[in-house]
Parts: structure tokens; C-alpha cells; sequence
């Protein structure tokens, strides 16, 4: 395959992206079955990966498609499973404090808070809202940050560093 694509300088290509889906499909579909399970729907996020190919075919070198694809599979898996963990842990906290007899206007100006911050994080980059809730919902360290997305430690900071100025600006109050 290096050899036929090497003349290619992209994935844009009718054949070439077809060649890269009959190469790739089973294997991506089978690595994110395997890490995150059949509850995380793996034949979507292999759809969601190559569509991402396909909207960014001209960057994409056919060389480079391979770990595109699945670094997309993957940080699109988390970003799920994330923003899962982050609605139950509003959810168990809400209902929690429901059941305190807390003062209503409190109740209602942390509800608003809480949609204020699920915006906030929504609006940052993917790369921003991985390294900030696998750092802040998971409690990895920047060095098992850095690891699972396969980018330098000082780049992990530098996310997050950017995603809480962000949020800063965004929420007043954090």
C-alpha cells in the first residue's frame, strides 16, 4: 500500500480513501470494541473516524491515515464516555441536593452554574476538553494524560492551562 500511495498526497481520492476503509474498517472496529466495549456503538465511532478522514482528506497523507483514524476513534470514544461521566456526576449531585431541603434560589443558581459550565466545556477544542476532563472527572496525572493521547507532558499542561483560561472567561466565579 506505501508503494501505490507514495505518488498520493492525499486522501481525497475516491480509490485511495475506499482502499483505506476496506484496509482499516474491521481493524478500528475491533480496537475500540476491545478497549471501551459494545455499549460505546464501535461500528459508529469507525463511521465518525472516517467521515473526520474524509472532511480532512486534504491534510491527510494515506500514510499517516491509519493513526489519524484511530487517535480520532479513540478521542471520540473518550469524549462519550466522558461527557457521560459528567452528566451522571450532575445528576447523582443534583439529586442529592434536591433531597438536602436546600433553599430553591441556591438550587436554581447552581442548576444555571451547571449549564453554564456544560456550554463552557462543550465550546472547547477536542483536544482541550480531553486533556481538562481526563485531568479533572478521570484525575489522571499529565504524564498519564500525555500517554493515552501520545503528545509531550508540556503539551497536556499547556491544554489545560488553556481550557481553565477559557473557562475562566467564559464562567465567572471557577
Amino acid at each position: 500500500m506505501k508503494k501505490a500511495h507514495s505518488l498520493v498526497k492525499n486522501c481525497c481520492e475516491k480509490s485511495v480513501f475506499s482502499k483505506l476503509h476496506q484496509r482499516y474498517a474491521k481493524d478500528l472496529h475491533d480496537f475500540i470494541y476491545y478497549k471501551f466495549g459494545e455499549e460505546h456503538n464501535p461500528k459508529d465511532k469507525v463511521q465518525e473516524a472516517f467521515l473526520k478522514l474524509w472532511e480532512n482528506c486534504k491534510k491527510i497523507v494515506p500514510g499517516k491515515a491509519k493513526s489519524y483514524l484511530f487517535s480520532v476513534a479513540n478521542n471520540t470514544t473518550l469524549n462519550v464516555i466522558k461527557h457521560k461521566k459528567v452528566v451522571l456526576n450532575y445528576e447523582l449531585n443534583f439529586k442529592q441536593k434536591n433531597s438536602d431541603n436546600q433553599d430553591p434560589q441556591f438550587v436554581l443558581e447552581e442548576k444555571e452554574y451547571l449549564d453554564k459550565y456544560q456550554i463552557a466545556i462543550s465550546n472547547l477544542t477536542e483536544e482541550k476538553r480531553v486533556a481538562f476532563l481526563l485531568n479533572r472527572v478521570e484525575g489522571k496525572k499529565h504524564k498519564e494524560i500525555a500517554e493515552i493521547l501520545g503528545i509531550s507532558k508540556k503539551a497536556v499542561e499547556k491544554r489545560i492551562y488553556t481550557a481553565l483560561e477559557q473557562l475562566r472567561k467564559e464562567i465567572e466565579g471557577i
